[in-house]
């Protein structure tokens, strides 16, 4: 049996190549044994010797003649394959290996099959059947140059891009790299919503309520005064002086609910923004939110223009059929009117209202020498407790209409559903959050930093005891 440990050493130097895959198939061409046929020829002359010598010396061993018969004829038989056919690609189509030594040592990492002569990847640190290697979303082969990872699972570049590059929210195209080769993209802070960096200079139209930018699948309604409001917040959009008479009347008991009662009737009027700006105009004291003043609390004698009636939504989503008319407005009091911006939902409209009623009950109540900071700050705080008080009361129900421009009739019968507590849709509900962020995070010194200390003073003293300290010294107490 000496021979057959010069066959198997001859063997021992055959080498099968692993196949590389970074986004390239690549062929098992060293698959198949190659004995070195001097090896062979050799071995065999010398079994022949030895068994010649052993028939002159009459030894015969039955067991061992057939085994080497055996094995002789398996080893002539390897000698006599054909050559292995060549494929069109150049790729050599292999057969199966004749000995069970030469199979079973790759197994494929998805099927768990072993992997025979021909194509075969190496990548994952594992080896694959070509047919074998998915992609984790679509579950079809990757046959191209190149995929992406994300984890442990491979994709296809294009599948890949569809579940983890983002889109922008505006113009719905992929989000493009810029010159290092990464994503850039803006969010909103408290919606989310990324968008494109160009969008910014491009005069895209924000949402005047939720700040949300115009995507350019849906259009905004143009309110005629340069801004334009989102569907969502048209939803609960108050327009008239009619729609928001109950609001007024809620925010009064609110106040009255705090030992604060506003004794005077002060004329509610809402307004377009260019009525608001000739209002500001002509009112000599007072403090205003730059660069949009949404509300107003007037102690000046003057004539504004009101809203009469709701305007229509007509053609190209924009406003048609406002009715206005001239409010004459006579000091019987150091207060009035306060004044709101049309068209803003009515939580934000609340706020604001809130906001002005306290201007208003400061100056019935003789705080007249306040500082900005002091007078807006505290200001602040009332439209912050009751935007706080109507997020806990409200039960909030389904999701919020995302519908088209809705008709005139219908946006009105919305808008005294949603007045009412306890009908709050999901969407309302965020959006009062929106607005208590906007308080907040407010980064100027009187509306922001104002707040913050205003309300920081009511959390530990109480509202009364700190609007007696603001009457007695001007300031709020540390």
């Amino acid at each position: 049996m000496g021979w057959l440990s010069k066959i198997f050493k001859g063997s021992s130097s055959h080498k099968i190549s692993e196949g590389q895959y970074q986004g390239i198939l690549g062929d098992d061409k060293d698959i198949q044994s190659q004995y070195e046929n001097e090896d062979l020829d050799h071995a065999i002359a010398l079994s022949l010797v030895e068994e010649e010598k052993r028939k002159e010396n009459g030894i015969e061993n039955d067991s061992h003649l057939e085994e080497d018969e055996a094995l002789a004829r398996a080893l002539q038989a390897s000698l006599d394959m054909e050559s292995p056919p060549q494929t069109n690609d150049n790729s050599t189509l292999y057969q199966p290996p004749p000995y069970p030594f030469l199979t079973g040592f790759r197994i494929c990492a998805g099927c768990d099959n072993e992997i025979g002569r021909g194509r075969f990847l190496s990548c994952m640190g594992a080896v694959w059947h070509p047919e074998c290697f998915r992609c984790h979303s679509c579950n079809q082969p990757i046959s191209e140059f190149e995929f992406s990872m994300s984890g442990n699972y491979p994709y296809h570049k294009s599948c890949y891009r569809e579940l983890y590059h983002p889109k922008c929210d505006v113009c719905k195209q992929f989000i493009p790299t810029n010159r290092a080769g990464l994503i850039e993209f803006r969010a909103h802070p408290f919606w989310g919503q990324k968008y494109c960096p160009s969008h910014e200079l491009d005069d895209t139209p924000r949402c005047c309520s939720c700040e949300r930018m115009e995507p350019r699948d849906t259009q905004y309604i143009s309110l005629g005064d340069g801004r334009k409001l989102c569907l969502e917040c048209l939803d609960s959009a108050i327009m008239d002086n009619d729609e928001c008479q109950p609001l007024y009347l809620e925010i009064r008991d609110f106040y009255e609910g705090l030992n604060m009662k506003v004794e005077q009737q002060i004329p509610l009027l809402l307004v377009e923004r260019q009525a608001l700006n000739e209002a500001l105009e002509g009112e000599k004291q007072g403090h205003h939110h730059l660069p949009e003043t949404r509300g107003l609390c007037l102690s000046e004698e003057q004539t504004v223009s009101t809203i009469l009636r709701r305007p229509r939504i007509g053609t190209g989503n924009s406003i048609i059929d406002m009715i206005t008319e001239p409010y004459r407005l006579i000091r019987r009091c150091e207060v009035t009117a306060i004044l709101i911006l049309y068209g803003l939902p009515r939580l934000l409209t609340g706020s604001i209202l809130a906001h002005e009623m306290m201007h208003a009950w400061l100056r019935l109540n003789g705080y007249r020498t306040l500082s900005q900071d002091v007078e807006e700050g505290i200001c602040q705080v009332l439209a912050h407790m009751w935007l706080e008080s109507e997020i806990m009361s409200g039960s909030g129900s389904n999701g919020a209409s995302t519908s088209g421009a809705a008709s005139s009739s219908s946006s009105s019968s919305s808008s005294s559903a949603t007045s009412k507590k306890g009908m709050r849709s999901q969407f309302e509900r965020k959006l009062g959050e929106f607005f208590i962020h906007q308080i907040e995070s407010d980064s100027s010194a009187a509306y922001g930093d104002g707040f913050r200390a205003g309300n920081q003073a009511v959390l530990q003293y109480g509202l009364r005891r700190t609007l007696d300290h603001i009457r007695m010294t001007g300031m709020f107490p540390c």
